[in-house]
């Protein structure tokens, strides 16, 4: 392949989505990652007693049938299944999203949230300056502040009224009368979820979906960058080497890489700063048994349980656990921002395992063969107030010196696994337009 001088930075799925769509334009790209092994946020790890464990949730729900072939041909063997996830409130389990499934909670609640609704369900277009004022009118006050608001401050770090609304999307489905009073008066009759159906490698873990595009460019792990001077076009590493590119494609955290580019403005600089992320504690617990569940994952609004979201490996693909066995991944967040980390990750391993006692998820602590905490720095954006301003400041400076930017962290925004690839064939794209080579048009989906 030609070797075109394009340096990506990053391994995970958008470094990769890029690197495999230069590939089949018959040209070669170097990543660098600061990481021992390629992968990213979607690396997998063996826990050396059987259990296979991700970094984080992970699900490909992609429609693209393109990117499905691409993963599927990456993973050779993996599992295909309807989508089921459920909500834990004060003991009471329903089937997400939970606005069309008040059915079984106590009556008094049910009939406040119906009223509440009811009264806002004639505002077509709801106006709201912040998340809270759109749930609020959205839902009405009872439904928001016992379930999304609260939800918000464990899941975010922060409170609703310091959230835009410009990351919703499909997330929050906003019902009919007719299908909250539904959901009310029988068990489970809506699918209306966004995800339906799901796929997951069915050996090794999520790593499966990426492992197949390992070989699309020249990979560098263990090179940390230092510096980028997009003048002089070069990137050092901590390592003592330097890279020389004609364009360089970054999924590095924004707030991370532009501190690295040498003649930043203090304006970017500060920009980047006001970016914020959520952190994660992820909590692995193994059992001596399978998780007895029908769901995938469960979200999870008492204040009083540490976690906001807890998945259930097994239910992604039994081999990612020892025959007879399930575990637990239980997400704990944080951010510097908002709620710093207090302790070690592993310092939230007991209160985690409380928490799945209380709620039934695990009987005691004699079920538990394995235990362990992993820290993912950056988990998601944060889309505070002052986001916006800060990111468009950050990125059209990058656009003017021409570094490309994917990914999640890279772009800034709510990006799913299978949209981070996309964005890094995006990014590749642009690179070669601006280079004056053919590139086709691709139909991006999922």
């Amino acid at each position: 392949m030609i070797d075109t001088g394009i340096v990506i930075l990053g391994s995970g799925m958008a470094g990769f989505g890029a690197a495999n769509y230069l590939a089949e334009q018959g040209l070669s790209a170097r990543i660098y990652d600061q990481r021992s092994r390629p992968g990213g946020l979607t690396s997998s790890f063996g826990s050396g007693d059987g259990f296979i464990f991700d970094e984080g949730v992970h699900i490909s729900f992609t429609k693209s049938e393109r990117v499905k072939d691409l993963f599927a041909r990456s993973a050779e063997d993996f599992e295909v299944g309807r989508v089921y996830c459920n909500n834990y409130w004060k003991g009471h389990w329903i089937k997400h999203p939970a606005q069309v499934n008040l059915h079984g909670l106590p009556k008094n609640l049910i009939i406040d949230c119906i009223k509440d609704f009811a009264a806002v369900n004639s505002v077509v277009e709801p106006v709201a300056n912040n998340y809270a004022e759109w749930l609020l009118a959205t839902y009405g006050p009872t439904f928001a502040n016992t379930f999304p608001m609260i939800y918000t401050r464990k899941y975010h770090t922060t409170d609703a009224s310091n959230m835009s609304t410009d990351w919703l999307g499909p997330r929050l489905y906003r019902p009919s009368l007719d299908e909250v009073l539904r959901g009310a008066l029988e068990h489970e009759p809506l699918d209306v979820f966004y995800v339906d159906e799901f796929r997951y490698p069915s050996e090794g873990g999520f790593e499966g979906f990426i492992k197949g595009f390992y070989n699309k460019a020249r990979v560098h792990n263990n090179h940390e960058v230092i510096q980028i001077d997009p003048i002089s076009q070069t990137v050092q590493f901590a390592n003592g080497a330097m890279a020389a590119f004609s364009t360089l494609i970054s999924s590095i955290p924004l707030p991370k890489l532009v501190p690295l580019i040498k003649g930043v403005p203090d304006e970017v600089l500060d920009a980047s700063r006001r970016l914020a992320c959520s952190q994660v504690v992820v909590v692995n617990i193994g059992v001596n048994r399978p998780v007895e569940t029908k769901a995938q994952w469960s979200y999870f609004y008492d204040e009083d349980i540490p976690f906001a979201r807890v998945s259930y490996r097994n239910k992604l693909a039994p081999k990612s656990c020892p025959p007879d066995c399930g575990a637990f991944q239980a997400e704990v967040y944080f951010s510097d921002k908002y709620r710093p980390l207090t302790g070690t990750p592993e310092d939230w391993i007991d209160p985690v395992v409380d928490a799945l006692i209380s709620c039934g998820l695990i009987q005691n602590r004699s079920e538990i063969i394995h235990q362990s905490a992993i820290w993912i720095p950056f988990g998601n954006v944060i889309f505070d107030l002052e986001r916006r301003a800060a990111v468009d400041i950050v990125q059209g400076y990058l656009d003017d010196i021409g570094i490309r930017y994917c990914g999640r962290f890279g772009q800034w925004g709510y990006i799913w696994t299978d949209a981070a690839f996309l964005s890094g064939e995006q990014a590749a794209r642009r690179t070669l337009e601006a280079q004056g080579a053919a590139a086709p048009k691709l139909r991006l989906a999922g």
